[in-house]
């Protein structure tokens, strides 16, 4: 699955509208990585997970959108979520199945 090139990166979680920024780092710095070959992981606060990423048409354009799978406090977890890039800036939001769901904020980390 290719993803297009304003995806692929290392992005830092700056803000999510269920938890406040010590909890976005409470382990490591939140980040969100996205591969080119559609592979990826997310990270923040104890959650820990590998995501399967795909470019979707909404309507409008091209979004990325994900499903994601791993661990939460040592227990299982799974879900969904979507992402707009917008310049170094990415929106969206993440689903946890049977579970929370919340909107997120990342700006995009500049490469070695």
């Amino acid at each position: 699955m290719k993803i297009e090139p304003e995806y692929v990166g290392s992005w830092r979680v700056t803000e999510k509208s269920n938890w406040d920024r010590d909890y976005i780092d409470e382990v490591a710095p939140g980040r969100l990585v996205v591969k080119a070959n559609g592979t990826g992981t997310l990270r923040f606060g104890l959650v820990q997970a590998e995501l399967d990423c795909r470019m979707e048409d909404v309507g409008v354009a091209e979004d990325l959108a994900f499903t994601f799978a791993g661990s939460d406090e040592m227990e299982e977890t799974s879900g969904r979520g979507w992402a707009v890039a917008r310049g170094n800036r990415l929106e969206g939001r993440l689903y946890f199945r049977l579970g929370d769901d919340t909107t997120f904020n990342a700006r995009k980390e500049k490469t070695s």
